[in-house]
């Protein structure tokens, strides 16, 4: 079973912009068209059994709107997390209704909320999601969007962890984005998951499977972050790296399985 932790699809009426719109932005060329179609078509390709869109909430205007949409995708090959902003003054009334819906967890993007992840508002939402049961996924590290000003340093999520001890707190782009040596020096062997989306390929081997093996295989989740990242193409990347067979059956299932209680 391989389960994919980190993709992004959107509404079809509003797909193709965003798309093109983020292309330009990471100036990269998307691997699907960012539909839910997109995506399935995508993981049945790669042999992928079932992937997690993360929504990025951008304006405290979008919630119910993305809420609405995340709420349609519970089961089957895709299933979607929620979204909310640090800036909504009800964001607790927000999490109960994202529980209350079957979601599972909910995405922070904080270089597009345009917050920093040390902010206390960002501390009593990871903390209430905590409290609820609900799994917090966090864009961590470089952002193309503005990668001189990094909105969750390593820093950051290290005080975030020691402040509030989240249980599932997820570090998208193994813990810190291209800023993978301050994540070893701050990060590895605390208490937070890490996502490989996009980092595959682009980490040095060496360094990749050192982090897996001292931050400990049952904390780290496969992830591409499709559509920027292929999802055959990650498959096929983890599978080569020089890890034992039970090693890559907790990062590309296993972890995720007990995350999400599936």
């Amino acid at each position: 079973m391989i389960i994919d932790f980190h993709t992004h699809m959107f509404p079809e009426k509003i797909a193709k912009g965003t798309i093109d719109f983020l292309a330009g932005v990471c100036r990269i060329e998307p691997f699907t068209d960012g539909t839910y179609a997109g995506l399935c078509e995508s993981a049945k390709q790669a042999g992928i059994d079932r992937s997690v869109a993360l929504p990025a909430v951008t304006k405290v205007s979008q919630v119910d709107s993305i809420n609405r949409f995340a709420a349609q995708y519970q089961t089957g090959p895709v299933i979607s997390f929620g979204g909310v902003h640090p800036a909504c003054g009800n964001y607790k009334e927000i999490l109960r209704q994202i529980r209350d819906m079957g979601l599972k967890g909910i995405k922070l993007h904080p270089d597009y909320q345009d917050m920093y992840f040390d902010d206390i508002r960002y501390k009593r939402l990871v903390s209430y999601a905590a409290e609820l049961g609900l799994i917090v996924s966090v864009h961590a590290g470089r952002d193309p969007k503005c990668p001189l000003d990094v909105h969750c340093t390593p820093q950051m999520a290290l005080e975030m962890i020691e402040d509030v001890r989240p249980e599932k707190l997820v570090l998208a782009h193994m813990g810190g984005n291209e800023l993978w040596d301050e994540v070893e020096r701050l990060l590895v062997g605390q208490n937070v998951y890490f996502d490989t989306g996009v980092v595959l390929g682009r980490m040095k081997e060496e360094q990749f499977v050192r982090m897996v093996r001292s931050h400990g295989t049952d904390k780290i989740l496969f992830a591409t972050d499709s559509p920027w990242g292929g999802q055959k193409e990650f498959v096929r990347l983890l599978t080569d790296m020089p890890l034992t067979s039970e090693e890559k059956e907790q990062i590309f299932s296993g972890n995720a399985c007990r995350l999400l209680s599936f």
